[in-house]
Protein backbone atom coordinates (compact mmCIF):
# COMPACT_ATOMS: atom_id res chain seq x y z
CA UNK A 1 0.00 0.00 0.00
CA UNK A 2 1.49 3.33 -1.16
CA UNK A 3 1.81 5.52 2.12
CA UNK A 4 0.75 9.46 1.63
CA UNK A 5 3.96 11.71 1.79
CA UNK A 6 1.98 13.95 4.22
CA UNK A 7 1.99 10.93 6.64
CA UNK A 8 5.28 9.10 5.40
CA UNK A 9 7.46 7.86 8.83
CA UNK A 10 10.68 9.13 8.58
CA UNK A 11 13.51 10.43 10.81
CA UNK A 12 13.95 14.23 12.01
CA UNK A 13 14.31 15.87 9.00
CA UNK A 14 14.52 20.03 7.85
CA UNK A 15 13.24 21.09 4.72
CA UNK A 16 13.82 24.64 4.34
CA UNK A 17 16.21 26.29 5.30
CA UNK A 18 19.46 24.50 4.51
CA UNK A 19 21.89 24.17 6.61
CA UNK A 20 24.59 27.18 5.31
CA UNK A 21 21.42 29.59 4.71
CA UNK A 22 21.94 33.42 3.77
CA UNK A 23 19.25 36.11 4.31
CA UNK A 24 18.54 39.44 4.63
CA UNK A 25 15.64 38.77 6.36
CA UNK A 26 14.99 39.49 10.50
CA UNK A 27 13.02 35.86 11.03
CA UNK A 28 13.25 32.67 9.17
CA UNK A 29 10.90 29.98 9.39
CA UNK A 30 12.27 25.77 9.53
CA UNK A 31 10.17 23.84 7.57
CA UNK A 32 10.67 20.14 8.40
CA UNK A 33 9.21 17.01 9.79
CA UNK A 34 9.44 13.98 12.48
CA UNK A 35 7.18 11.30 14.04
CA UNK A 36 4.07 12.19 15.52
CA UNK A 37 5.11 10.92 18.43
CA UNK A 38 7.40 12.76 20.59
CA UNK A 39 8.16 16.19 20.60
CA UNK A 40 10.63 18.09 18.78
CA UNK A 41 12.56 21.02 19.83
CA UNK A 42 14.48 24.02 18.63
CA UNK A 43 17.24 25.38 20.53
CA UNK A 44 15.77 23.67 23.88
CA UNK A 45 12.05 25.42 22.94
CA UNK A 46 9.24 22.85 21.95
CA UNK A 47 7.26 23.71 19.04
CA UNK A 48 3.80 23.06 17.45
CA UNK A 49 3.11 20.57 15.01
CA UNK A 50 0.57 19.27 12.71
CA UNK A 51 -1.25 15.92 13.22
CA UNK A 52 1.46 14.26 11.03
CA UNK A 53 4.09 15.49 12.66
CA UNK A 54 5.03 18.61 10.23
CA UNK A 55 6.01 22.04 11.77
CA UNK A 56 7.06 25.60 10.40
CA UNK A 57 7.64 27.85 13.28
CA UNK A 58 9.41 31.27 12.66
CA UNK A 59 12.22 32.66 14.43
CA UNK A 60 13.97 35.97 14.91
CA UNK A 61 17.58 36.89 13.02
CA UNK A 62 20.00 38.54 14.35
CA UNK A 63 22.81 39.80 12.30
CA UNK A 64 25.60 37.45 11.32
CA UNK A 65 25.65 33.59 12.13
CA UNK A 66 22.52 32.52 13.64
CA UNK A 67 22.40 28.45 14.87
CA UNK A 68 19.64 26.67 15.79
CA UNK A 69 19.62 23.13 16.62
CA UNK A 70 16.77 20.75 16.55
CA UNK A 71 15.96 17.55 18.15
CA UNK A 72 13.85 14.86 18.39
CA UNK A 73 14.95 11.93 20.79
CA UNK A 74 18.26 11.01 19.82
CA UNK A 75 18.01 12.48 16.64
CA UNK A 76 19.50 16.12 16.30
CA UNK A 77 20.55 18.68 13.30
CA UNK A 78 22.42 21.71 12.98
CA UNK A 79 21.18 24.70 10.77
CA UNK A 80 23.22 27.89 10.27
CA UNK A 81 21.18 31.02 9.40
CA UNK A 82 23.87 34.37 8.36
CA UNK A 83 21.57 37.21 8.13
CA UNK A 84 23.29 39.29 6.08
CA UNK A 85 22.45 43.61 6.43
CA UNK A 86 20.56 44.94 3.02
CA UNK A 87 22.07 48.53 3.63
CA UNK A 88 25.60 48.84 1.82
CA UNK A 89 28.03 49.08 5.34
CA UNK A 90 30.09 53.12 5.35
CA UNK A 91 33.76 52.68 5.06
CA UNK A 92 35.75 53.50 7.70
CA UNK A 93 38.28 56.39 7.35
CA UNK A 94 39.18 58.17 3.54
CA UNK A 95 37.45 55.68 1.05
CA UNK A 96 34.49 54.89 -0.96
CA UNK A 97 32.05 51.76 -0.20
CA UNK A 98 32.80 49.22 -2.46
CA UNK A 99 30.43 48.91 -5.61
CA UNK A 100 28.91 52.67 -4.53
CA UNK A 101 30.06 54.92 -7.21
CA UNK A 102 28.17 55.66 -10.47
CA UNK A 103 27.83 55.05 -13.30
CA UNK A 104 28.26 51.24 -12.63
CA UNK A 105 28.05 50.58 -16.66
CA UNK A 106 29.17 52.44 -19.58
CA UNK A 107 25.68 55.42 -20.23
CA UNK A 108 24.94 57.29 -22.77
CA UNK A 109 22.74 60.65 -22.47
CA UNK A 110 21.29 63.03 -24.92
CA UNK A 111 22.68 66.86 -24.47
CA UNK A 112 21.19 69.18 -21.94
CA UNK A 113 19.95 65.66 -20.37
CA UNK A 114 20.37 65.48 -16.49
CA UNK A 115 23.19 63.33 -15.50
CA UNK A 116 23.20 62.04 -11.57
CA UNK A 117 26.41 60.83 -9.84
CA UNK A 118 26.13 59.08 -6.12
CA UNK A 119 28.84 57.73 -3.62
CA UNK A 120 28.74 56.00 -0.36
CA UNK A 121 31.12 57.37 2.31
CA UNK A 122 31.64 58.77 5.57
CA UNK A 123 28.94 61.13 6.17
CA UNK A 124 31.53 64.09 7.22
CA UNK A 125 33.36 63.88 4.37
CA UNK A 126 33.73 65.97 1.73
CA UNK A 127 32.86 64.88 -2.02
CA UNK A 128 33.27 66.09 -5.87
CA UNK A 129 32.90 64.13 -8.98
CA UNK A 130 35.07 64.94 -12.08
CA UNK A 131 32.89 64.82 -14.91
CA UNK A 132 34.98 66.42 -18.25
CA UNK A 133 35.98 69.54 -17.58
CA UNK A 134 33.26 70.22 -14.79
CA UNK A 135 33.65 69.69 -11.08
CA UNK A 136 30.03 68.90 -9.24
CA UNK A 137 30.44 68.83 -5.40
CA UNK A 138 28.14 66.41 -3.70
CA UNK A 139 25.70 66.79 -1.03
CA UNK A 140 25.22 63.86 2.02
CA UNK A 141 22.28 62.35 2.44
CA UNK A 142 22.60 60.27 6.00
CA UNK A 143 18.75 59.02 5.62
CA UNK A 144 16.84 57.59 3.43
CA UNK A 145 13.30 55.20 2.82
CA UNK A 146 14.40 52.08 1.81
CA UNK A 147 11.15 50.33 -0.37
CA UNK A 148 10.69 47.01 0.31
CA UNK A 149 10.43 43.97 -2.15
CA UNK A 150 8.26 43.18 -4.49
CA UNK A 151 7.19 40.03 -2.50
CA UNK A 152 6.34 41.96 0.59
CA UNK A 153 3.37 42.65 -1.10
CA UNK A 154 2.81 38.66 -0.31
CA UNK A 155 3.20 38.74 3.05
CA UNK A 156 0.99 42.44 3.93
CA UNK A 157 4.09 43.60 5.31
CA UNK A 158 5.39 46.19 2.72
CA UNK A 159 5.32 49.52 4.15
CA UNK A 160 9.28 51.32 3.50
CA UNK A 161 11.32 52.43 6.26
CA UNK A 162 13.95 54.65 7.11
CA UNK A 163 17.48 53.89 6.92
CA UNK A 164 20.87 55.40 7.57
CA UNK A 165 23.43 55.93 5.50
CA UNK A 166 26.40 57.78 4.42
CA UNK A 167 25.05 58.88 1.23
CA UNK A 168 26.27 61.47 -1.54
CA UNK A 169 24.78 63.07 -4.64
CA UNK A 170 24.27 65.06 -7.47
CA UNK A 171 23.42 66.03 -10.64
CA UNK A 172 24.23 67.73 -13.48
CA UNK A 173 23.09 68.94 -17.46
CA UNK A 174 25.33 67.03 -19.67
CA UNK A 175 27.09 69.26 -21.96
CA UNK A 176 25.67 70.20 -25.39
CA UNK A 177 28.63 68.70 -27.20
CA UNK A 178 28.64 65.31 -28.52
CA UNK A 179 31.74 63.06 -27.80
CA UNK A 180 33.09 60.46 -24.61
CA UNK A 181 33.83 62.34 -21.65
CA UNK A 182 35.03 59.44 -19.92
CA UNK A 183 34.76 57.70 -16.60
CA UNK A 184 33.88 59.83 -13.65
CA UNK A 185 36.44 60.42 -11.35
CA UNK A 186 35.70 61.20 -7.52
CA UNK A 187 37.47 62.68 -4.49
CA UNK A 188 36.78 62.27 -0.96
CA UNK A 189 38.51 64.42 1.81
CA UNK A 190 38.14 63.78 5.50
CA UNK A 191 40.76 65.15 8.23
CA UNK A 192 42.89 66.26 6.07
CA UNK A 193 43.25 63.21 3.52
CA UNK A 194 42.14 63.22 0.24
CA UNK A 195 41.40 59.75 -1.95
CA UNK A 196 40.78 59.98 -5.47
CA UNK A 197 38.84 56.47 -7.23
CA UNK A 198 37.44 56.51 -10.60
CA UNK A 199 33.84 55.08 -11.28
CA UNK A 200 33.90 51.64 -13.75
CA UNK A 201 31.30 53.45 -16.04
CA UNK A 202 32.03 55.63 -19.01
CA UNK A 203 29.88 59.06 -20.19
CA UNK A 204 29.39 59.60 -23.68
CA UNK A 205 26.88 62.05 -24.54
CA UNK A 206 24.87 60.76 -27.82
CA UNK A 207 24.50 63.19 -31.52
CA UNK A 208 20.99 65.50 -31.50
CA UNK A 209 21.59 65.12 -35.12
CA UNK A 210 22.87 61.76 -36.25
CA UNK A 211 20.08 59.40 -34.76
CA UNK A 212 21.05 55.80 -33.81
CA UNK A 213 17.70 53.64 -34.71
CA UNK A 214 16.87 50.33 -33.16
CA UNK A 215 14.76 47.84 -35.02
CA UNK A 216 13.67 45.02 -32.88
CA UNK A 217 14.56 41.31 -34.50
CA UNK A 218 12.50 39.08 -31.76
CA UNK A 219 9.16 38.13 -32.13
CA UNK A 220 8.15 39.99 -28.48
CA UNK A 221 10.38 42.60 -27.73
CA UNK A 222 10.87 43.15 -24.11
CA UNK A 223 9.98 46.88 -23.04
CA UNK A 224 10.27 47.97 -19.66
CA UNK A 225 10.10 51.52 -17.43
CA UNK A 226 14.00 51.28 -16.82
CA UNK A 227 17.57 49.82 -17.74
CA UNK A 228 16.97 46.26 -16.19
CA UNK A 229 14.67 43.72 -15.42
CA UNK A 230 13.69 44.62 -12.10
CA UNK A 231 11.62 47.26 -13.84
CA UNK A 232 7.86 47.00 -14.74
CA UNK A 233 7.38 45.25 -17.97
CA UNK A 234 5.46 47.28 -20.91
CA UNK A 235 3.22 46.28 -23.64
CA UNK A 236 6.00 44.01 -25.73
CA UNK A 237 6.55 45.53 -29.38
CA UNK A 238 5.94 43.47 -32.08
CA UNK A 239 8.78 42.27 -34.88
CA UNK A 240 9.78 44.88 -36.94
CA UNK A 241 9.18 48.05 -34.66
CA UNK A 242 11.72 50.68 -34.88
CA UNK A 243 12.84 53.93 -32.75
CA UNK A 244 15.46 56.19 -32.43
CA UNK A 245 17.98 55.71 -29.18
CA UNK A 246 18.40 58.51 -27.03
CA UNK A 247 20.12 56.64 -23.99
CA UNK A 248 22.25 53.22 -23.00
CA UNK A 249 23.10 51.83 -20.16
CA UNK A 250 24.87 48.91 -20.16
CA UNK A 251 23.12 46.30 -22.49
CA UNK A 252 20.38 48.40 -22.27
CA UNK A 253 19.04 51.41 -24.70
CA UNK A 254 16.23 54.14 -24.03
CA UNK A 255 13.60 54.29 -27.15
CA UNK A 256 12.20 57.62 -27.84
CA UNK A 257 9.36 56.95 -26.75
CA UNK A 258 10.17 55.95 -23.22
CA UNK A 259 10.75 52.55 -22.99
CA UNK A 260 13.93 50.05 -22.48
CA UNK A 261 14.67 47.34 -24.39
CA UNK A 262 17.88 45.02 -24.20
CA UNK A 263 20.23 45.79 -26.90
CA UNK A 264 20.48 41.80 -27.94
CA UNK A 265 16.74 42.45 -28.80
CA UNK A 266 17.52 44.71 -31.68
CA UNK A 267 19.75 45.88 -35.06
CA UNK A 268 20.76 48.98 -34.78
CA UNK A 269 21.48 51.59 -38.01
CA UNK A 270 21.84 54.92 -38.34
CA UNK A 271 19.86 57.86 -39.73
CA UNK A 272 19.05 61.22 -40.00
CA UNK A 273 16.26 61.99 -38.68
CA UNK A 274 13.95 59.64 -36.04
CA UNK A 275 11.06 57.00 -37.23
CA UNK A 276 7.84 58.99 -37.81
CA UNK A 277 4.93 57.66 -38.99
CA UNK A 278 1.25 59.64 -40.79
CA UNK A 279 -1.83 57.43 -40.42
CA UNK A 280 -4.90 58.05 -42.79
CA UNK A 281 -7.04 54.90 -43.73
CA UNK A 282 -8.15 52.47 -41.12
CA UNK A 283 -9.81 48.81 -41.85
CA UNK A 284 -10.90 46.02 -40.12
CA UNK A 285 -11.78 42.59 -41.58
CA UNK A 286 -13.18 39.18 -40.12
CA UNK A 287 -11.06 35.80 -40.20
CA UNK A 288 -11.81 32.84 -38.66
CA UNK A 289 -12.72 33.16 -35.06
CA UNK A 290 -10.88 37.06 -34.97
CA UNK A 291 -11.65 40.30 -35.87
CA UNK A 292 -8.53 41.86 -38.00
CA UNK A 293 -7.51 45.95 -37.43
CA UNK A 294 -5.35 46.74 -40.01
CA UNK A 295 -3.62 50.12 -39.84
CA UNK A 296 -0.77 51.04 -42.68
CA UNK A 297 1.91 52.74 -41.45
CA UNK A 298 4.77 54.25 -43.24
CA UNK A 299 7.38 52.87 -40.48
CA UNK A 300 6.61 50.35 -37.59
CA UNK A 301 6.49 52.49 -34.88
CA UNK A 302 6.36 51.38 -30.52
CA UNK A 303 3.09 51.10 -29.57
CA UNK A 304 1.29 50.37 -26.06
CA UNK A 305 -2.46 48.06 -25.15
CA UNK A 306 -4.39 49.53 -21.89
CA UNK A 307 -7.36 46.82 -21.46
CA UNK A 308 -10.11 47.76 -19.53
CA UNK A 309 -13.30 45.48 -18.75
CA UNK A 310 -15.42 46.47 -21.92
CA UNK A 311 -12.42 48.21 -24.01
CA UNK A 312 -8.73 47.88 -24.81
CA UNK A 313 -6.93 51.54 -26.61
CA UNK A 314 -4.29 50.83 -28.70
CA UNK A 315 -1.62 53.66 -28.45
CA UNK A 316 0.59 54.25 -31.52
CA UNK A 317 4.07 56.44 -31.03
CA UNK A 318 5.53 58.86 -33.28
CA UNK A 319 2.82 58.78 -35.08
CA UNK A 320 0.18 61.65 -36.79
CA UNK A 321 -2.85 61.01 -37.74
CA UNK A 322 -4.56 62.48 -41.20
CA UNK A 323 -7.49 60.13 -40.87
CA UNK A 324 -10.67 61.10 -42.58
CA UNK A 325 -12.14 57.36 -43.33
CA UNK A 326 -12.29 54.28 -41.08
CA UNK A 327 -13.95 50.85 -42.60
CA UNK A 328 -15.65 49.19 -39.46
CA UNK A 329 -18.67 46.75 -40.31
CA UNK A 330 -20.91 45.29 -37.85
CA UNK A 331 -18.59 42.86 -35.28
CA UNK A 332 -19.32 40.10 -33.43
CA UNK A 333 -17.25 41.49 -30.39
CA UNK A 334 -17.05 45.53 -31.24
CA UNK A 335 -19.35 48.01 -30.53
CA UNK A 336 -17.31 50.85 -31.76
CA UNK A 337 -14.07 52.46 -32.39
CA UNK A 338 -13.11 55.82 -31.60
CA UNK A 339 -9.90 57.62 -31.98
CA UNK A 340 -8.40 61.21 -30.58
CA UNK A 341 -4.40 62.21 -30.71
CA UNK A 342 -3.76 63.17 -27.68
CA UNK A 343 -0.69 64.50 -27.53
CA UNK A 344 1.55 65.47 -31.51
CA UNK A 345 3.38 62.22 -31.52
CA UNK A 346 0.70 59.94 -29.48
CA UNK A 347 -2.23 58.38 -31.55
CA UNK A 348 -4.81 56.08 -29.48
CA UNK A 349 -7.22 53.75 -30.90
CA UNK A 350 -9.86 53.00 -27.99
CA UNK A 351 -12.54 49.63 -29.05
CA UNK A 352 -15.16 49.54 -27.24
CA UNK A 353 -16.49 46.01 -26.80
CA UNK A 354 -20.55 44.54 -26.83
CA UNK A 355 -21.84 42.98 -23.51
CA UNK A 356 -18.93 39.95 -23.56
CA UNK A 357 -15.55 38.80 -22.04
CA UNK A 358 -12.70 39.81 -23.77
CA UNK A 359 -10.82 36.54 -25.04
CA UNK A 360 -7.92 37.57 -26.41
CA UNK A 361 -5.71 39.95 -28.81
CA UNK A 362 -2.48 39.86 -30.41
CA UNK A 363 -0.04 42.17 -32.59
CA UNK A 364 2.26 41.55 -35.55
CA UNK A 365 3.84 43.70 -38.03
CA UNK A 366 3.85 42.82 -42.08
CA UNK A 367 5.64 45.04 -43.46
CA UNK A 368 4.87 48.44 -42.31
CA UNK A 369 1.14 47.70 -41.51
CA UNK A 370 0.26 46.96 -38.33
CA UNK A 371 -2.15 44.28 -37.81
CA UNK A 372 -4.39 43.81 -34.08
CA UNK A 373 -6.32 40.76 -33.71
CA UNK A 374 -9.43 40.94 -31.26
CA UNK A 375 -10.27 36.91 -30.44
CA UNK A 376 -14.08 36.28 -30.90
CA UNK A 377 -15.81 34.23 -28.34
CA UNK A 378 -15.81 30.69 -28.61
CA UNK A 379 -18.66 28.66 -30.78
CA UNK A 380 -19.59 25.97 -28.41
CA UNK A 381 -22.31 23.78 -28.97
CA UNK A 382 -22.58 22.66 -25.15
CA UNK A 383 -25.52 20.52 -23.98
CA UNK A 384 -26.67 19.75 -20.54
CA UNK A 385 -24.19 16.37 -20.09
CA UNK A 386 -21.22 18.55 -22.05
CA UNK A 387 -21.63 22.05 -20.97
CA UNK A 388 -17.98 22.94 -22.58
CA UNK A 389 -17.92 21.46 -26.07
CA UNK A 390 -15.66 23.71 -28.24
CA UNK A 391 -14.09 25.31 -25.47
CA UNK A 392 -10.43 24.42 -25.10
CA UNK A 393 -8.64 24.80 -21.98
CA UNK A 394 -4.50 24.66 -21.78
CA UNK A 395 -3.51 23.44 -18.00
CA UNK A 396 0.34 24.03 -17.40
CA UNK A 397 1.46 21.82 -14.17
CA UNK A 398 3.88 24.14 -12.51
CA UNK A 399 7.57 23.26 -12.26
CA UNK A 400 8.78 19.38 -13.10
CA UNK A 401 11.92 17.75 -13.46
CA UNK A 402 14.68 17.45 -10.89
CA UNK A 403 15.60 20.89 -11.86
CA UNK A 404 13.02 22.83 -10.82
CA UNK A 405 11.37 21.20 -8.02
CA UNK A 406 9.30 23.40 -6.92
CA UNK A 407 8.47 24.47 -3.67
CA UNK A 408 8.59 21.53 -1.30
CA UNK A 409 6.63 20.31 1.61
CA UNK A 410 8.09 19.51 5.11
CA UNK A 411 8.53 15.71 3.92
CA UNK A 412 10.28 17.23 0.89
CA UNK A 413 7.64 16.20 -1.38
CA UNK A 414 7.80 18.89 -4.34
CA UNK A 415 5.62 20.69 -5.33
CA UNK A 416 6.04 19.51 -8.90
CA UNK A 417 4.58 16.19 -8.37
CA UNK A 418 1.42 17.36 -6.88
CA UNK A 419 0.78 19.95 -9.31
CA UNK A 420 0.98 17.15 -12.25
CA UNK A 421 -1.25 14.77 -10.37
CA UNK A 422 -3.83 17.66 -9.90
CA UNK A 423 -3.38 18.48 -13.47
CA UNK A 424 -3.79 15.21 -14.66
CA UNK A 425 -7.22 14.96 -12.60
CA UNK A 426 -8.84 18.03 -13.32
CA UNK A 427 -7.78 17.58 -17.08
CA UNK A 428 -10.21 13.95 -16.72
CA UNK A 429 -12.83 16.70 -14.83
CA UNK A 430 -12.89 18.97 -17.80
CA UNK A 431 -12.88 16.19 -20.76
CA UNK A 432 -15.95 15.10 -18.98
CA UNK A 433 -17.55 18.11 -19.48
CA UNK A 434 -16.88 18.61 -23.32
CA UNK A 435 -13.31 20.57 -23.49
CA UNK A 436 -10.71 19.84 -25.18
CA UNK A 437 -7.47 20.00 -22.55
CA UNK A 438 -4.24 20.86 -23.74
CA UNK A 439 -1.25 19.80 -21.16
CA UNK A 440 2.04 21.52 -21.05
CA UNK A 441 3.71 18.55 -19.50
CA UNK A 442 2.64 14.78 -19.45
CA UNK A 443 5.82 14.06 -17.01
CA UNK A 444 9.34 15.36 -15.42
CA UNK A 445 9.97 17.59 -18.48
CA UNK A 446 12.42 20.39 -17.94
CA UNK A 447 10.01 23.23 -19.38
CA UNK A 448 11.35 26.90 -18.85
CA UNK A 449 8.58 28.92 -18.32
CA UNK A 450 9.04 31.03 -21.86
CA UNK A 451 8.67 27.04 -23.25
CA UNK A 452 5.29 27.06 -21.30
CA UNK A 453 4.27 31.00 -23.26
CA UNK A 454 5.39 29.43 -26.51
CA UNK A 455 2.88 26.38 -26.19
CA UNK A 456 -0.10 28.47 -25.24
CA UNK A 457 0.56 31.16 -27.86
CA UNK A 458 1.16 28.10 -30.60
CA UNK A 459 -2.04 26.39 -29.20
CA UNK A 460 -4.53 29.81 -29.02
CA UNK A 461 -6.73 27.98 -26.35
CA UNK A 462 -10.02 29.64 -24.86
CA UNK A 463 -8.23 29.56 -21.05
CA UNK A 464 -4.81 28.95 -20.26
CA UNK A 465 -4.70 27.70 -16.38
CA UNK A 466 -1.17 27.24 -14.83
CA UNK A 467 -0.97 25.16 -11.98
CA UNK A 468 0.75 25.84 -8.81
CA UNK A 469 1.22 25.50 -4.86
CA UNK A 470 2.54 28.67 -2.64
CA UNK A 471 5.07 29.13 -0.59
CA UNK A 472 6.63 32.24 0.64
CA UNK A 473 10.10 34.58 1.55
CA UNK A 474 11.96 33.82 4.42
CA UNK A 475 10.14 36.93 6.55
CA UNK A 476 6.67 35.39 6.15
CA UNK A 477 4.03 33.40 8.84
CA UNK A 478 4.52 29.66 7.48
CA UNK A 479 2.68 28.44 10.12
CA UNK A 480 -0.05 30.84 10.38
CA UNK A 481 -0.46 31.47 5.77
CA UNK A 482 -2.75 29.10 3.72
CA UNK A 483 -5.41 29.24 1.58
CA UNK A 484 -6.22 29.64 -2.26
CA UNK A 485 -5.14 32.66 -4.17
CA UNK A 486 -4.85 33.46 -7.75
CA UNK A 487 -2.63 35.67 -10.21
CA UNK A 488 -3.66 37.67 -12.91
CA UNK A 489 -2.42 40.34 -15.35
CA UNK A 490 -4.76 40.97 -18.06
CA UNK A 491 -8.30 42.66 -17.45
CA UNK A 492 -9.50 39.84 -19.41
CA UNK A 493 -8.18 37.24 -17.00
CA UNK A 494 -9.49 39.21 -13.53
CA UNK A 495 -13.08 38.16 -13.47
CA UNK A 496 -11.51 34.76 -13.90
CA UNK A 497 -9.46 34.72 -11.18
CA UNK A 498 -12.28 36.36 -9.14
CA UNK A 499 -14.79 34.24 -9.67
CA UNK A 500 -12.23 30.75 -9.70
CA UNK A 501 -10.74 32.09 -6.06
CA UNK A 502 -14.77 33.23 -4.48
CA UNK A 503 -15.56 29.41 -5.64
CA UNK A 504 -12.84 27.31 -4.52
CA UNK A 505 -13.07 28.80 -1.35
CA UNK A 506 -16.59 28.43 -0.38
CA UNK A 507 -17.34 25.48 -2.14
CA UNK A 508 -14.42 23.50 -0.31
CA UNK A 509 -14.41 25.39 2.63
CA UNK A 510 -10.70 26.81 2.16
CA UNK A 511 -8.82 29.57 3.09
CA UNK A 512 -8.56 32.92 1.47
CA UNK A 513 -5.36 33.75 0.48
CA UNK A 514 -6.51 36.38 -2.40
CA UNK A 515 -6.73 37.43 -5.67
CA UNK A 516 -3.12 39.31 -6.78
CA UNK A 517 -2.25 41.37 -10.31
CA UNK A 518 1.33 39.95 -10.90
CA UNK A 519 3.93 40.22 -13.23
CA UNK A 520 4.61 36.19 -13.71
CA UNK A 521 5.33 34.75 -17.18
CA UNK A 522 2.52 32.76 -16.98
CA UNK A 523 -0.09 35.61 -16.30
CA UNK A 524 1.47 37.43 -19.65
CA UNK A 525 0.36 35.69 -22.28
CA UNK A 526 -2.33 37.77 -24.13
CA UNK A 527 -3.85 35.54 -26.64
CA UNK A 528 -6.04 34.12 -23.90
CA UNK A 529 -7.91 34.87 -20.18
CA UNK A 530 -4.46 33.26 -18.17
CA UNK A 531 -4.99 32.39 -15.22
CA UNK A 532 -2.01 31.03 -12.77
CA UNK A 533 -3.24 29.32 -9.56
CA UNK A 534 -1.83 28.80 -6.26
CA UNK A 535 -3.87 25.94 -4.20
CA UNK A 536 -2.45 25.95 -1.45
CA UNK A 537 0.69 26.24 0.57
CA UNK A 538 3.06 23.52 0.65
CA UNK A 539 5.18 24.96 3.41
CA UNK A 540 2.06 24.95 5.75
CA UNK A 541 2.36 22.02 8.10
CA UNK A 542 -1.49 21.48 8.25
CA UNK A 543 -2.41 22.90 4.65
CA UNK A 544 0.28 19.97 3.19
CA UNK A 545 -1.43 17.51 4.54
CA UNK A 546 -4.80 18.29 2.72
CA UNK A 547 -2.33 19.62 -0.34
CA UNK A 548 -1.46 16.08 -1.09
CA UNK A 549 -4.47 13.40 0.45
CA UNK A 550 -5.98 11.63 -2.88
CA UNK A 551 -9.68 12.13 -1.51
CA UNK A 552 -9.07 16.01 -1.26
CA UNK A 553 -6.92 16.29 -5.02
CA UNK A 554 -10.43 14.55 -6.12
CA UNK A 555 -12.17 16.65 -4.49
CA UNK A 556 -10.38 19.87 -5.83
CA UNK A 557 -10.17 18.78 -9.25
CA UNK A 558 -13.92 18.16 -9.27
CA UNK A 559 -14.95 21.32 -8.00
CA UNK A 560 -12.43 23.14 -10.00
CA UNK A 561 -14.30 22.13 -13.12
CA UNK A 562 -17.66 22.89 -11.87
CA UNK A 563 -16.43 26.48 -11.48
CA UNK A 564 -14.65 27.03 -14.75
CA UNK A 565 -18.46 25.46 -16.16
CA UNK A 566 -20.33 28.45 -13.94
CA UNK A 567 -18.13 30.97 -14.92
CA UNK A 568 -17.96 29.91 -18.71
CA UNK A 569 -22.29 30.43 -18.24
CA UNK A 570 -21.65 33.67 -17.33
CA UNK A 571 -19.36 34.81 -20.07
CA UNK A 572 -23.18 34.18 -22.36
Amino acid sequence: MMVSPAWAEQKLFVAYPSAEHKTTSETIFLIGTAPPQGQVYINDRPIERSPGGHFAPTFPLELGVNVFTLRYQDQELQIKVTRESDVPPVPEGVAFASDSLTPKVDIARMPGELICFEAIAQPNATVSVQVGNQRLPLMARTETVSLPSNLAALTATNNPTRVEIGHFEGCTSAPQNPGNLGPPRYQISLNGKTKTEVAPGNIEIMSPTQFEIAEVTVDSGVARTGPSTSYSRLTPLPKGTTAAVTGREGEWLRLDYGAWIKAEETRITRGAVPPRSLIRSVRSRQVPGWTEVLFPLQTPVPVSVNQGDRSLTLTLHNTTAQTDTIAFNDDPLVARMDWQQPTRDRLEYTFNFKPSQQWGYKLRYEGTTLILSLRHPPRVTSTRNNPLNGLTILLDPGHGSENDLGARGPTGYPEKDVTLIVSKLLRQELEQRGATVVMTREGDDDLWPHDRVEIIEATEPHLALSIHYNALPDWGDAENTAGIGMFWYHPQAHDLSVFLHNYLVEELNRPSYGVFWNNLALTRPAVAPSVLLELGFMINPREFEWIVSDREQKKLAAKLADAIVEWFSTTQ
